[in-house]
């Protein structure tokens, strides 16, 4: 089974039964490949939109100001829905598209996605891996025919999420859906520039299949995941997963494909809003100059390969959080803080979103019975 990221090539997510490709395409500028990469490639972009100013057509000189508006947040308790044609016009104006220049062993290329504008001054998400390695990036709003320079603020690969800004203002906002709405069976939208083709963006439907997926990546693992079956494909990454409201419930990441020995279809990948709205304050933290620091539990961990949930402790380190709390080797963890672990890459993510300090509910099988331990975390080790 292959997890495919929307938005630019390809990258692998790998995991023990499973591999992972980011949907990053990067067109590479080889005379040799121009042919084929013409018909191959044609990455995605983002639907665009918004309204700049006279004169914001171009990065202007003068240094930009930290963006830390509220991004907006829905208090609809409502259930009144739209219909997909008026969803997809209503957000059209708060996506774009991402174009990064990229620089590699094969030479210089450019991987495309998708990002939903956060503020009216400026503030754009998209998906890390969409810019990862950038040295310029540049996104293109509704109705432009030409795009304007983008810095890159923050990123943060463990959680596939950057920050991006850009000099205008009047943007058009997206909407985000109230975290914990979200609902197994929720009609939903995506939108994006799949697979670049001319034209306006690419607009699918679906449901929302399931909620709390977990996946591993080459970049650790992805926690708190839509699982959707509206079609997700190149250049997607980095765009809008939306409700019948028009409000934004994920940002589209990855796409799961068969592989020789599994089959995979109409399964793809949104970062929750609940994640997204959290991580997004760190990024601007980040942007802000304070350092994030991950948290260390001390643990090493493996899957269970006999069916149960949760992830096995194989060893405990001397003198860590995991040891004060009394977990033992071939613990069974359920769940931290209530959320329950599914699967190895689930643990890991658990503790990566958590800071220093915070102190921890670990919930344990050991022997056949359950218990709960509290730990608290310390900074993860520098390598």
């Amino acid at each position: 089974m292959s997890y495919v990221l929307p938005p630019p090539p390809p990258s692998e997510y790998a995991s023990p039964l499973q591999q992972q490709q980011p949907v990053k395409r990067r067109l590479w500028r080889v005379a040799v490949l121009a042919v084929l990469l013409s018909v191959i490639s044609g990455f995605i972009g983002g639907v665009i939109a918004t309204q700049l100013d006279d004169g914001a057509a171009t990065m202007s000189d003068e240094p930009y100001t930290q963006v830390t508006a509220a991004p907006v947040v829905s208090d609809d308790s409502g259930s009144s829905a739209t219909s997909v044609a008026m969803v997809a016009q209503r957000v059209a104006n708060s996506v774009v598209t991402v174009s990064a220049q990229v620089s590699q062993s094969m030479g210089e290329g450019e991987a495309t996605g998708t990002g939903v504008v956060v503020t009216s001054n400026g503030e754009i998400l998209t998906n890390a891996h969409v810019v990862e390695g950038a040295t310029e990036v540049r996104v293109r709003f509704a109705n432009d025919t030409e795009p304007v320079d983008a810095d890159v603020l923050a990123f943060d690969t463990g959680n596939d999420l950057a920050l991006l800004k850009v000099n205008a203002s009047n943007l058009v906002a997206a909407t985000f859906a109230t975290p914990g709405s979200v609902r197994v069976g929720d009609q939903v939208v995506a939108i994006g520039y799949a697979l670049a083709l001319d034209g306006g963006p690419s607009v699918t439907t679906g449901i929302v299949s399931a909620l709390k997926r977990t996946i591993f990546t080459d970049s650790g693992a992805l926690n708190s995941l839509i699982q959707t079956d509206a079609a997700i494909s190149s250049g997607n990454s980095g765009g809008p997963l939306v409700n019948m409201r028009g409000e934004v419930v994920g940002i589209n990441t990855a796409v799961a494909r068969g592989d020789t020995n599994s089959s995979a279809n109409n399964i793809g990948f949104a970062i929750s809003v609940d994640e997204v709205l959290t991580v997004l304050e760190q990024l601007r933290s980040q942007a802000a100059g304070e350092e994030r620091t991950e948290g260390f539990l001390g643990v090493s961990i493996d899957a269970r390969t006999d069916g149960g949930a949760g992830s096995i402790i194989t060893t405990v380190q001397p003198d860590s959080p995991a040891e004060a709390a009394g977990i033992r080797e071939g613990d069974v963890v359920l769940a931290v803080d209530g959320e329950p672990i599914n699967g190895q890459a689930g643990l890991v993510a658990a503790i990566r979103d958590r800071s220093p300090g915070d102190t921890i509910s670990i919930e344990l099988v050991r022997g056949g019975e359950r218990l709960t331990v509290s730990a608290t975390l310390v900074a993860r080790p520098q390598n």
